[in-house]
């Protein structure tokens, strides 16, 4: 066995159905007497009736929270913190919600407790990213891993297809990149296999409405984050920072949009990564790890190529540029015309 160095960063987990019912205690246990409770728009009309119900213990709802974080928008969120003196930040949604209650804790140490409502796994790591002038840069900070995670499963029934689907696809993503990142461990290896595994095996049942499915994908999710967590990423996570913040693609679905090509850009240099894969897309398996992962998620209905989520054929060539700029750790080494013929399969939707 390779030597490895393992560090893990644990949270509280509350998992199950009617787990929001928890909420009002886990605020308490963490001493908090003013959470607020952060949303996207689209959502705050839920998380007041949330807030509501939290009734004195809540500081009202901040709804503000919107995709890649802008960093004028996490400084928004700051100010209104300091001015309500809230002591705690509720984040109720995925990853655009989490991410902005990371972006206040980093500047003001405020415990998060995370209540996710997709499949991301953004809510089980201390990574976050902030756009600034059209790029997208990430960090990690201890300041930033929420204190407690709610899983409630309920809470995802009725997000739509469109939403779920590339959001489960986003979080094998966190696992496919764990499998051959630099500083793996065993463990983490085992996390990546069933996360991938989870999701695969539920996510179709639950976009039908299965309960139990829907459970089992977002336990898939939180082992996604956890792995996200416990490694560095690599070429698929280093394309998706810089195509998504610098052209406002959506998140989720940049990510299923180009994992099947990162995936087989490192086909040949990550074989036992691939295997691992290959063994838990089960009945997706078609003898190679990045078709596999495309018929997957041509199975759940995601087909959408790059240039279906908006990314604009004039701005391949700039992609690539920002990608080979300060990289990643990748098993394949870093090439622009590489990563620029990458890009193009993905922005057409050309087999892996």
């Amino acid at each position: 066995m390779k030597a490895f160095t393992h560090a893990g960063h644990p949270a509280r987990v509350v998992f199950g159905d009617g787990a929001l019912a928890r909420l009002r205690e886990e605020i308490e246990r963490l001493g908090a007497r003013r959470a607020l409770l952060l949303s996207t728009p689209g959502r705050r009309a839920a998380v007041e009736a949330i807030a509501a119900q939290l009734g004195g213990l809540s500081a009202g709802v901040y709804g503000q929270a919107v995709m890649h974080v802008p960093i004028e928008v996490a400084e928004a969120a700051r100010a209104h913190v300091a001015a309500i003196g809230a002591d705690c930040l509720v984040a109720i949604g995925g990853g655009s919600t989490v991410g902005l209650a990371k972006a206040v804790a980093l500047t003001t140490g405020l415990p998060i407790v995370a209540v996710p409502t997709t499949y991301s796994g953004s809510e089980a790591t201390s990574i976050q990213g902030i756009t600034e002038a059209g790029v997208k840069k990430t960090l990690r900070d201890p300041r930033m891993m929420p204190k407690t995670i709610v899983y409630d499963p309920s809470l995802a029934a009725g997000l739509p297809r469109a939403v779920a689907a590339p959001s489960g696809i986003n979080a094998i993503a966190h696992c496919v990149e764990a499998l051959y990142a630099q500083d793996g461990s065993p463990l983490v290896s085992l996390i990546a296999e069933e996360g991938i595994r989870a999701i695969v095996d539920n996510l179709p049942a639950a976009l039908e409405g299965d309960g139990r499915a829907r459970g089992e994908a977002m336990y898939g999710a939180w082992l996604a984050g956890i792995t996200l967590n416990g490694t560095s990423m690599a070429i698929h996570h280093k394309l998706c920072h810089v195509v998504g913040g610098s052209f406002n693609l959506p998140h989720a679905d940049t990510h299923a949009a180009i994992l099947p090509y990162a995936t087989a850009y490192n086909r040949d240099a990550a074989p036992e990564a691939m295997q691992r894969i290959r063994r838990a897309l089960g009945r997706f398996d078609t003898g190679d790890a990045a078709s596999g992962l495309l018929a997957f998620a041509r199975s759940v209905g995601v087909t959408a190529t790059l240039r279906d989520i908006g990314m604009p054929a004039d701005g391949l060539d700039r992609a690539a540029d920002l990608a080979v700029q300060n990289p990643y750790y990748n098993p394949r080494p870093i090439e622009r015309d590489a990563v620029r013929a990458l890009l193009q399969r993905a922005y057409d939707g050309d087999r892996p």
